[in-house]
């Protein structure tokens, strides 16, 4: 991806602060035309500057009601991607992150109750082969969650 100018972090601004935004209103912030603003969010879409454009379903209403962290660790480091594999086989498993510290990799992931917790814990997540300890954290509520600010230069 080329630099990116200022048009951009104004653009990218005001999709952080509202995706459904229309373009017409994002050029209309931006003193530009629609067009300049459809190439502008294709070209930092083709970049990867921009990640994804979905919703964000509520777990809850789905009811899973427990976001659990699980710290792995693994036999060897090595076997990270082999093990990333089988953690995409579980469908309550959303993200995955491979790691510094005390564990080789993070996971989060939702459960229904305990019960379905424990069952994906002893179950699925400790039985992969390469698995050798699991630490688990229950988060008990989500404070913050926002993307990285973007900073626009002053004209």
């Amino acid at each position: 991806m080329e630099k990116i100018d200022n048009l951009d972090k104004k653009i990218l601004k005001i999709l952080a602060q509202n995706a459904r935004i229309a373009f017409k209103d994002v050029a209309n912030e931006c003193n530009v035309s629609r067009a300049a603003i459809h190439q502008r969010v294709q070209h930092l879409i083709e970049g990867n500057v921009i990640m994804g454009s979905g919703f964000d379903v509520n777990p809850k209403s789905l009811g899973y009601s427990t976001c659990t962290y699980v710290g792995i660790t693994l036999e060897r480091g090595n076997m990270y991607k082999t093990v990333v594999e089988e953690l995409t086989k579980i469908p309550e498993v959303v993200e995955c992150h491979f790691t510094t510290g005390p564990y080789t990799m993070l996971v989060k992931l939702y459960a229904r109750d305990n019960e379905q917790l424990m069952e994906l814990l002893n179950g699925k997540l400790q039985s992969i082969p390469g698995v050798v300890a699991t630490e688990t954290l229950i988060s008990l509520e989500q404070s913050i969650k926002r993307e990285i600010p973007v900073h626009v230069d002053e004209e």
